[in-house]
């Protein structure tokens, strides 16, 4: 659990880079899982989710930093929880608002928004410790690697399940797409991959350095 950051601790790049790969939220805390089987397979769909989740993430680390004082602890979990929801809602209405199709696409893994440990965890484990600042920082990292993890999975499912990017044809009509990747199935296969990938690059980094 992470403990508060000391002005003699690691500087604000610190904090913010962590997200993206030190501490990834998906492939190094496999936290958030059932978004990214669910929704990725498509670009589209996995961006979005990726960027709800970002808003959510920073807007309710900055509201528990601010009130961090004030919450009493005994009812600190439902407090978050319900400041979660709030923002939340505010998402599924601007995506509402901005695409029905996104929308129906992602269907019920906006509401489930709330119930992401990501969320939840960085309020309890940082945002509720930490300068207003300091959670934005860590929210904004945590919420890019999330994002960043998503496309990963997105990118690959969409080319190889329908042979496009975007939407946008890749590899011709000869292409004859691997329809097991658009499915739930495809989701672990690729998720594994994106797994072994990641982890083979820590070690490899840890190596050189043991090396150098």
């Amino acid at each position: 659990m992470d403990q508060p950051v000391s002005p003699q601790g690691p500087p604000n790049m610190d904090i913010f880079l962590k997200g993206l790969w030190k501490e990834n939220p998906t492939f190094v805390q496999l936290l958030g899982m059932c978004p990214v089987l669910a929704v990725t397979n498509s670009v589209i769909n996995a961006l979005a989710m990726g960027l709800a989740t970002m808003f959510v993430l920073i807007m309710s680390n900055l509201l528990v930093s601010l009130l961090r004082k004030v919450i009493p602890k005994q009812v600190r979990i439902a407090t978050y929880i319900l400041i979660i929801a709030t923002f939340v809602t505010v998402t599924d209405y601007a995506i509402q608002a901005i695409s029905i199709e996104v929308h129906k696409s992602l269907g019920a893994f906006i509401a489930l928004i709330v119930v992401n440990c990501i969320i939840l965890g960085r309020a309890e484990a940082f945002a509720s410790k930490n300068s207003p600042w300091k959670s934005i920082l860590d929210a904004l990292g945590m919420g890019l690697g999330f994002t960043f993890a998503v496309l990963c999975l997105g990118v690959v499912r969409e080319l190889l399940g329908n042979g496009s990017l975007l939407g946008i044809p890749v590899f011709g009509e000869s292409f004859e797409p691997w329809i097991i990747m658009i499915l739930p199935g495809g989701a672990f296969f690729v998720l594994g991959g994106w797994l072994l990938l990641f982890n083979w690059l820590k070690i490899r980094k840890s190596a050189g350095v043991q090396h150098g």
